[in-house]
């Protein structure tokens, strides 16, 4: 049942977030993978809408306004900000240490999740649609695949942190 309303659905789902996508600034994946997940959440919690095509619409547009809205509230600095502590050389150690510990443990990570937090931490400071270029996933996928990993890589070091 529901792959074949996931079949009947996938095209007018991407004609839908295509022509939704340009007003959001935001990829048409992205659009879609959100209608998708809401459509699953949907026939977990209850049966199949009674038009599936008009729900689908609706989907589409009220994800589409709610990118707007969350766009225009997200707002950049104004400029980087700035340390303006003094490190000595005992604190800058400690600092490399700490950060060769976290890349250490982020590579013993699994799944995609090293090469997620290896560009995370790239000095390059690369934007999460860098980032979902260079990993070849959706620009949507990245906040959710960001915090499965950020879990385990607690998970991983609780039992290091807790020893010292």
């Amino acid at each position: 049942m529901t792959h074949d309303l996931v079949t009947a659905l996938r095209p007018l789902l991407t004609a839908e977030a295509s022509a939704e996508a340009y007003s959001t600034g935001t990829e048409p994946g992205d659009l879609e993978q959100a209608v998708w997940l809401r459509l699953l959440e949907r026939l977990d919690a209850e049966d199949p809408p009674p038009d599936p095509q008009q729900w689908l619409r609706r989907a589409v547009r009220s994800e589409a306004r709610r990118t707007r809205r969350t766009s225009r509230l997200e707002r950049p600095y104004a400029a980087e900000p700035v340390d303006e502590g003094q490190r000595d050389p005992e604190q800058l150690a400690l600092a490399a240490a700490r950060g060769r510990a976290l890349r250490e443990a982020a590579r013993r990570l699994p799944g995609r999740c090293p090469r997620l937090m290896e560009a995370l931490l790239s000095p390059e400071d690369l934007t999460y649609r860098e980032i979902a270029g260079e990993l070849g996933i959706s620009q949507g996928s990245l906040g959710p695949e960001r915090s499965r990993c950020l879990g385990c890589l607690r998970r991983l070091l609780s039992p290091e942190v807790a020893a010292r």
